[in-house]
């Protein structure tokens, strides 16, 4: 297994940062925009994201998180045993707002999907955007594209990108896994 670093130490929390100023850019002050973490590990770079926009623009931005499970297409076929729902924290109106999804990886486009779906449930936001940290280009299955992006990756099926977050793995990475034949 060859394994290669793509970002971590200060340049993940520059590209982090760099996010934030492209949000402000676009956003304003967040009067009508609100941040949504996509369960499970979208929900560290929302609130990473949240703390420093609060830092930037002197308010806090509504923020939740949105579990996708029940909403997913292959909620039935992961192994035979039943998805795990994670939760779901929404405590504002998404009704008329901007809401930016916010999640570590896209790749097939499928998640998205299924957030877009879930939302629904909390009423009819004026737009949607999407900010992922790492954006596997050349992967889609569906027509979805983000609208911020902290790095794009060229890669192919076999390999795997994983994000590591201070908070549960203890170093902000993000690592690619090209298993060797």
């Amino acid at each position: 297994m060859k394994q290669s670093i793509l970002l971590d130490g200060p340049k993940f929390q520059i590209t982090i940062r760099r996010l934030c100023q492209q949000l402000i850019e676009n956003h304003g002050d967040f009067s009508n925009a609100a941040l949504i973490g996509i369960q499970p590990r979208g929900t560290y770079l929302a609130n990473r994201i949240a703390k420093e926009l609060k830092e930037m623009v002197g308010r806090d931005v509504d923020t939740g998180i949105l579990d996708i499970t029940f909403f997913r297409d292959d909620f039935r076929m992961k192994g035979g045993s039943p998805l795990l729902a994670n939760s779901t924290q929404i405590d504002f109106i998404v009704e008329g707002k901007n809401v930016i999804f916010v999640d570590d990886v896209l790749w097939t486009g499928r998640t998205i999907r299924s957030a877009m779906d879930a939302i629904q449930a909390f009423g009819r936001s004026e737009t949607i955007e999407l900010l992922v940290l790492v954006d596997r280009r050349f992967s889609r299955q569906i027509p979805i594209q983000p609208d911020y992006i902290g790095i794009q990756v060229d890669s192919i099926d076999s390999q795997k990108v994983i994000v590591s977050w201070e908070e549960v793995d203890n170093e902000d990475s993000i690592v690619l896994i090209t298993e060797r034949k």
